[in-house]
């Protein structure tokens, strides 16, 4: 099911967790075609243990019959692109052919991956000739065993960076998507000079901060979860490193506050200048999620911020993070806005002027202000369903995966000290209990 916009859907560029609401924003530009981009998790399971995965494995499962479904549904919103996401996507045995269905609906094809079987130069050719164009591969430090001690697993840098080489081989763009966490907060700088030194070609970099509240990340704080403060730094100068460099970059969940030398490159501020909206197919209870506003936690000292109405504010459902840490900045927002809307490397938004983007905004804030009027007179229901499709099933394999990644996890959380996020799952009001670890497979 299509759940209404009010809900929110995190990240476009990593993470896709979901939020039970959203702060103020903005409804869908009248500028032109923009360059929407949909999502569909092909699978729920990994073959990696990441103590902080905000999506973690379910019963669910797509056939390519189920997922040509959501292709199509995407091509008839008139959406530019799909991103093929996971769990690990890689893992789907139809993933070569979904890609290549996608790819002959005209659709710019993309994926998320781990890269640990794109880094089998047979694979990663086969996708390319499927109709892969665009890879985005999650690393999350160059040091190998930081990224092996947040991957739970050893030799994961070597995979990516051997993905990696693979992909531009074969002509498919390559970002490189960090999540940032307590391990790698203190030297993402490095990280990028490493990227630049070590892999030239990769050209677009995607970071996206931690969201501690749901999956592993929320019961595993102590040792995943940072102060913005801790990372202030470090970021701005990768943002630096890449920006003199020539290259491109984005940054989601972080406030305009902890970036604002490089506010035109959040993520959230991108999407509210140019009203884009986002659907995500999610494999477990959520289904469909389209999502047309972005902002999400604000406090009494954004009141005076010269920013506030393009700025995300603070991506936090629970008490992860301290919201004393954000504060006001004075900064020409105009400034910002131009430099998004006048963006010659992005041509998704086609008012490039001040007084047409402001004659739009002002239209998408009213009508946003009239919507949430709307709302607050409503009940306290839960959202009205504005769609019928079926996103995947869960089927008697589906259910036998499920439960022995579950036992299998069970033992690499007792191996590397880390925490499940929890213990049922449900579908559609009924619970399925998940199976305890114990080591048996």
């Amino acid at each position: 099911m299509l759940s209404a916009q009010s809900e929110a859907i995190n990240g476009s560029d990593c993470d896709l967790d979901l939020p039970s609401g959203v702060g103020s924003g903005i409804l869908p530009s009248a500028g032109g075609d923009m360059a929407n981009i949909g999502y569909i998790q092909v699978v729920r399971h990994c073959n990696h243990f990441c103590g902080f995965c905000s999506n973690p494995t379910t019963p669910y499962v797509h056939t390519f019959d189920s997922v040509k479904v959501l292709v199509d549904d995407f091509v008839s919103r008139g959406y530019f692109g799909v991103i093929l996401t996971g769990g690990e996507p890689t893992l789907h045995d139809e993933l070569p052919r979904i890609a290549g269905y996608a790819r002959d609906q005209g659709l710019h094809v993309r994926m998320i991956t781990n890269g640990w079987r794109m880094s089998d130069p047979r694979f990663a050719k086969e996708m390319a000739d499927a109709g892969l164009q665009h890879m985005h591969v999650s690393v999350y430090s160059h040091y190998p065993e930081v990224e092996a001690q947040l991957r739970g697993m050893p030799k994961t840098l070597g995979k990516a960076q051997a993905a990696v080489g693979n992909a531009l081989e074969n002509g498919i763009a390559v970002n490189i998507n960090c999540v940032i966490n307590q391990l790698n907060c203190d030297h993402l700088h490095e990280t990028i000079e490493w990227w630049i030194e070590n892999h030239p070609g990769v050209r677009h970099f995607v970071w996206n901060n931690l969201d501690p509240s749901m999956g592993r990340a929320e019961v595993n704080q102590d040792q995943f979860l940072h102060r913005l403060a801790d990372f202030e730094w470090s970021l701005t100068e990768a943002c630096r490193l890449l920006h003199e460099s020539g290259r491109t970059f984005r940054v989601e969940k972080v406030p305009l506050c902890y970036m604002t030398d490089y506010a035109w490159a959040s993520t959230e501020t991108r999407k509210i200048v140019k009203g884009e909206e986002r659907i995500v197919h999610f494999l477990d209870d959520k289904q469909t999620v389209r999502q047309t506003t972005w902002g999400h936690k604000y406090v009494d000292a954004c009141r005076s911020c010269s920013v506030q109405e393009i700025c995300g504010g603070l991506f936090d459902r629970g008490d992860g993070y301290d919201s004393d840490e954000l504060s006001p900045v004075f900064v020409d927002m105009d400034r910002i806005v131009e430099q998004i809307i006048m963006d010659p490397s992005d041509p998704s938004y086609k008012l490039r002027s001040m007084s047409a983007w402001k004659t739009d905004f002002e239209r998408r804030q009213l009508a946003a202000q009239t919507d949430a009027e709307h709302d607050a007179r409503k009940s306290s229901a839960p959202p009205t369903n504005v769609g019928s499709i079926e996103v995947g099933k869960v089927t008697t394999e589906g259910l036998r995966i499920f439960q022995r990644k579950r036992r299998t996890e069970g033992r690499q959380a007792e191996r590397h000290g880390v925490k499940l996020e929890n213990d049922r799952v449900t579908r559609k009001g009924a619970s399925v209990a998940l199976a305890p670890a114990s080591p048996d497979t």
